[in-house]
């Protein structure tokens, strides 16, 4: 079964916005209380976040697919809906997003880093934040918009100080295993290493991590073996240790070849020629391990590596191995740019910036393009005349109807709102009549003007009993 995980497709979706309410308060003797729908509530976030002890993504590996809540609708009495809640993803420290075409969205370094993966959509408006002075009683609110949704890659990085590559059963685990406290499985056969091991190590007052990386093997950048699929692990790291077995039993490998080997594979892979480079000669404990390590140093030393002869099993020649290693970390920590406060710049839309844009298309359809237009699109109940027709005006006050003339529109033109697989289309007309004309002068809602028959049959009954009195009063016996 599957334990490590370092990359994972996920689906992902915002919860939607909760829609506006369209209601009038009633009570008794004031049947038009005015109008009191409440709002939308606002749909939740997908939120990546970096937590310390989420070590791989086996959990997003086994369910891809993640929504986080919808918001509610409002109701009458100005009661607002619930926001969604956020759906809140821990994954490991050195997580990359990217998208469907492999662009870095976010790089997630630092315990509680965050990064917004979907925005869930805005709650509606209820009639009574839409009612105005001309517009008294709304007969419509709108509706909540839709959440965003798509598909993210997470590629896990290890963040460590120092890696440690070569061919398999090299000694890179048990190395590992007797510089820190891990614990990886040892054994005497290739590929036993699986999965990145990663242990923390102390040298004087120096602590810093280090990480083998399995499966490294001619052939690894181009998919042969595991190697592909950990070499993204080193790219973080600062300074490379080439493990190299001075017993091994292949008679047609030695130290010096699988050297050039491995480093032919990493300069295929790419990014890493600037990372420093030890050597170490790993299981000189063997008497053929020694002398052949004795025959192979002065070679190395002239290439200008730093090499160093240790024995895992023995336990010799580490401490200046791992005193070695924390100078090289903290040269190159300390050469790392110091990290600033971050600055909130604020940067003004120019005044002449109208948020959107009109483009003639090679058919002769006009398309309007911009975040508020596309937003009242989504948020309009096209079944509601009223709607339809607060709509247009939204639309004509943000200058829309001005940009079409200037783009040659004419009455008749066919007009898109919206990206192309997702576009509200209709024939335009340059006094953007939608609907709202059949209500009388747009904004506002003749319920309050239109007569009042209960009201209007009491006067007739108390004109009706005035009448009848004065005619009793009147009368004259004989």
């Amino acid at each position: 079964m599957t334990t490590f995980v370092d990359r994972v497709e996920l689906h992902i979706a915002a919860g939607n916005g909760g829609h506006g309410c369209a209601s009038v308060h009633r009570e008794k003797f004031k049947p038009l209380g005015g109008p009191d729908g409440g709002n939308g509530g606002r749909g939740g976030d997908v939120v990546l976040t970096v937590d310390q002890s989420v070590t791989t993504l086996l959990e997003y590996h086994h369910s891809p697919h993640r929504k986080a809540t919808n918001g509610k609708p409002g109701e009458g009495g100005n009661r607002s809906g619930k926001d969604g809640q956020d759906l809140v993803l821990p994954v490991p420290d050195g997580t990359v997003v990217l998208d469907g075409r492999g662009s870095v969205l976010a790089d997630l370094v630092g315990h509680g880093t965050t990064y917004v993966a979907a925005e869930g959509g805005r709650g509606g408006l209820g009639n009574a934040a839409l009612a105005s002075a001309r517009r008294k009683a709304p007969g419509f609110a709108l509706l909540g918009e839709p959440g965003r949704s798509g598909d993210i890659v997470l590629e896990l990085k290890t963040v460590a100080d120092v890696a440690l590559v070569g061919y398999p059963s090299a000694g890179k685990s048990s190395l590992i295993s007797v510089l820190s406290a891990a614990k990886p499985k040892i054994a005497d056969y290739p590929f036993t290493t699986l999965v990145p091991n990663l242990g923390v190590v102390t040298a004087g007052s120096t602590v810093y991590t280090i990480a083998d990386v399995p499966g490294l093997i001619p052939g690894a950048s181009q998919g042969r073996g595991l190697g592909l699929e950990f070499l993204r692990h080193v790219e973080r790291c600062s300074v490379l240790v080439h493990v190299l077995d001075t017993a091994t039993l292949e008679s047609d490998r030695d130290p010096v070849s699988d050297l050039d080997v491995i480093e032919d594979e990493l300069r295929h892979y790419g990014g890493l020629d600037d990372r420093p480079r030890i050597v170490v000669l790993n299981k000189v404990d063997v008497p053929d391990g020694e002398d052949l390590a004795d025959m192979i140093r002065p070679d190395l030393e002239e290439r200008g590596y730093r090499v160093f002869e240790v024995s895992a099993v023995a336990r010799t020649g580490l401490k200046e191995l791992s005193f070695a290693l924390a100078g090289i970390v903290a040269e190159a920590r300390a050469a790392r740019p110091k990290e600033e406060a971050t600055r909130v710049v604020i940067r003004p839309k120019a005044v002449d910036d109208t948020g959107f844009t009109v483009t003639r298309e090679a058919d002769g359809l006009f398309r309007v393009r911009g975040d508020k237009p596309e937003r009242w699109v989504r948020q309009t109940d096209f079944n509601n005349d009223e709607a339809v027709g607060y709509l247009a005006d939204r639309l004509n006050r943000l200058g829309v109807e001005e940009e079409l003339v200037k783009a040659g529109a004419r009455a008749g033109d066919g007009v898109a709102i919206g990206p192309e697989d997702d576009a509200v289309v209709f024939d335009w007309e340059p006094t953007m009549m939608a609907g709202a004309e059949m209500l009388g002068r747009r904004g506002e809602d003749h319920r309050f003007e239109a007569p009042r028959p209960a009201a209007q049959r009491r006067k007739d009954r108390q004109a009706e009993r005035d009448e009848a009195t004065r005619e009793y009063d009147d009368f004259e016996p004989f």
